[in-house]
């Protein structure tokens, strides 16, 4: 009997979490910060180079930003598995959650912090409303194996999070930067056209490959090599992708960010104060509901991450390349490895004290 796409998926990682983290996943952070330095250091060595980048576009759109962001974008869509979205009526209650944190809890978290926080820094605020309004659907998957969480769980929470930001994610930020309008007398604009073409190019295209690619390698080479092997080298291809993207970012916008360095730091105090926030609701909901571990540390996991992938997307989308949002999103991805990992620890520490019930 062949084994089903949920049993090839958990095979998978539960090597990945056998092995842990590669030696280049675990220092992602300092690769960040490398590719950060140097786009920087091309924006004002070689800034010829970074002309030639700009140069490369359709209409307002960046060919090489398009091209990085796609090949971030569609491996997280592969690991959308809509036969397992039946099983949310087996165990309803660390799904629903999730969807209470990511679509309610940290959109709103972020919109009243940012408001508060930066006032007069209108794209660094919606910098912050886009990573808040974005579920994760990627690398949380190596976080909860490495948390050593429940997989079948993290296969379907993350496949619904796939599913729900195509029709989700344009509307809740919109929402959110009416709101932020109304609450703190802001004057942003909401450029719905920008968000249904982010929506339609960053998620609609991704997902069409995803599923028409998805289904032509299973039929000629098999469910196995599919996930062991094609996902496998997708997942270092994004991770390459999305370093190229931090290089193209600063190093068309490296003179900004000379000239202003207190953004980046401005923006990262919501991200920063957002994210215990969030946490501490997830592990209280957590703690209110008896979950048992495994089930547990996969809802807060999964509710406290973000998608930075779309925030950067739609940032570019809405004020360009070369713009504050698009730096600011990416503030998001920086803090993002680390404090997940922080996450891993705290949850296992939490097990052994019996926090939470044992699976």
């Amino acid at each position: 009997m062949n084994a089903s796409p949920i049993e090839n998926s958990a095979q998978s990682l539960e090597s990945k979490k056998k092995a842990g983290l590669s030696k280049f996943e675990k220092y992602l952070v300092i690769w960040i910060g490398i590719c950060i330095g140097i786009g920087i250091a091309i924006s004002q060595f070689v800034p010829d180079i970074a002309r030639a980048i700009d140069a490369i576009k359709i209409g307002t759109v960046s060919i090489p930003i398009g091209i990085c962001l796609f090949l971030m974008m569609y491996p997280a869509v592969l690991n959308l598995q809509a036969s397992e979205l039946k099983k949310i009526k087996k165990n309803p209650v660390p799904i629903l959650l999730t969807l209470v944190s990511n679509w309610i809890v940290a959109p709103l978290v972020g919109t009243f912090l940012a408001g508060w926080l930066l006032p007069g820094n209108e794209q660094l605020i919606v910098a912050v409303i886009l990573l808040h309004a974005s579920p994760c659907t990627a690398m949380v998957l190596v976080w909860g194996y490495l948390a050593n969480g429940n997989q079948e769980q993290n296969v379907v929470n993350t496949s619904i999070n796939t599913v729900t930001i195509i029709f989700l994610y344009a509307p809740m930020v919109g929402l959110l930067l009416s709101l932020q309008n109304v609450v703190y007398h802001t004057s942003i604009g909401v450029d719905w056209l920008g968000l249904l073409i982010t929506a339609a190019i960053f998620i609609g295209l991704p997902i069409l490959a995803g599923y028409f690619s998805k289904k032509i390698i299973i039929r000629r080479k098999g469910e196995e090599w599919f996930n062991n092997v094609y996902r496998e080298a997708l997942g270092k291809v994004a991770i390459i992708a999305l370093l190229m993207t931090l290089i193209i970012l600063y190093s068309l916008n490296g003179g900004v960010m000379l000239q202003n360095p207190d953004k980046l730091l401005l923006v990262s105090i919501p991200l920063l104060i957002s994210f215990p926030i969030v946490l501490g609701y997830n592990i209280m909901m957590t703690k209110l509901t008896k979950l048992h571990y495994k089930e547990a540390v996969v809802t807060v996991l999964i509710g406290s991450s973000s998608h930075f992938e779309i925030a950067i997307a739609t940032a570019i989308t809405l004020y360009g390349v070369g713009s504050i949002a698009a730096l600011g999103t990416t503030m998001g991805l920086f803090w993002e490895v680390p404090v997940m990992l922080s996450v891993v620890y705290l949850a296992r520490y939490l097990r052994k004290k019996n926090f939470w019930l044992p699976s």
